[in-house]
């Protein structure tokens, strides 16, 4: 399999894994795809060497099943088609887009996503005129730029080098209710909203960071604002089952029928009423303790 036969996902074709129509990758038919590198959902296939993504066996006739490490290298470079950047350098970029970006500008990126400039200046989001592309650094529980998510006016991407860490805003108070969203955008609406808020990178990822979070703000409640699909919800419980050691009260919450994000959410008219309404009405998360007879092992699962 070469490189050329793998192709990006679209609307059209959205990713067999995550089902969202950007970042991913597919191989073999479009109707019946046999493999995806797929860049929300973790398996234990790592894609490329600065981790582009995961690889997914769909089918076991898969012709990236047996050697999946060159197929999939190659494949991974379209992801990720430059050298790696240094911390320093990456934190830099960042800096310098926010330095070189106009109120006005941010403005007309803001109104376009459904935002406020506010929120997105919070994030620290700029617009990186030697990659064309609007910047969302991404920060570690600390609050360190170490990773770059590029947004263009067609696809995403992130500075080859970054790591996957939280969009944090700026001014996040000790205590009380923190919420975590789903990507940058996600968490934008939510602070637009009056919310404490910090965004996770996919649906899967952040997990150690927002624990790290948690331990430094100790809030008394956390509010998962899950995307609408199955993978968004799977991400949330589990994220649900690392933070019950760290904090009180844990709830997922979804958007209602219909509304795919958080951002969709505000943009068909939440309130933050709304929202709390939404949270409220979410049962607490408890542990429970599922015993598997076949494997005589015992797992932590999140419950109502």
């Amino acid at each position: 399999m070469a490189r050329g036969d793998w192709q990006r996902v679209s609307r059209r074709r959205p990713c067999p894994v995550c089902e969202r129509p950007d970042w991913c990758l597919y191989a073999g038919d479009e109707s019946a795809p046999s493999a995806a590198i797929c860049a929300r959902v973790e398996s234990d296939k790592l894609a490329g060497d600065q981790g582009a993504g995961w690889l997914h066996i769909l089918r076991q006739d898969s012709p990236v099943w047996a050697p999946w490490k060159r197929t999939v290298h190659l494949a991974a470079k379209q992801l990720q088609p430059e050298a790696p950047a240094s911390a320093e350098t990456i934190a830099r970029e960042a800096e310098a887009a926010v330095a070189s970006t106009s109120p006005e500008a941010l403005r007309c990126f803001a109104a376009g996503l459904g935002l406020s400039a506010d929120s997105l200046h919070r994030l620290s989001v700029g617009y990186l005129k030697s990659r064309r592309a609007w910047s969302f650094p991404m920060r570690d529980a600390r609050g360190r730029i170490v990773g770059v998510r590029l947004r263009y006016t067609k696809g995403k991407a992130a500075i080859t080098g970054s790591r996957q860490a939280l969009f944090l805003p700026d001014g996040l108070p000790r205590g009380g209710r923190l919420l975590i969203a789903e990507g940058p955008t996600d968490a934008a609406a939510l602070l637009d909203l009056g919310f404490s808020c910090v965004g996770r990178p996919s649906c899967t990822g952040g997990t150690k960071r927002i624990v790290e979070l948690a331990k430094r703000l100790q809030p008394v409640e956390v509010a998962i604002v899950a995307d609408g699909d199955g993978p968004g919800q799977r991400g949330a419980d589990r994220l649900a089952v690392a933070l019950l050691a760290y904090v009180p009260v844990v709830r997922v919450v979804v958007p209602p029928p219909g509304v795919k994000d958080a951002r969709e959410w505000k943009r068909a008219g939440a309130t933050a009423a709304d929202v709390h309404l939404a949270i409220q009405a979410a049962t607490p998360k408890t542990l429970k303790i599922r015993v598997s007879s076949n494997h005589e092992r015992a797992s932590l699962v999140p419950g109502p």
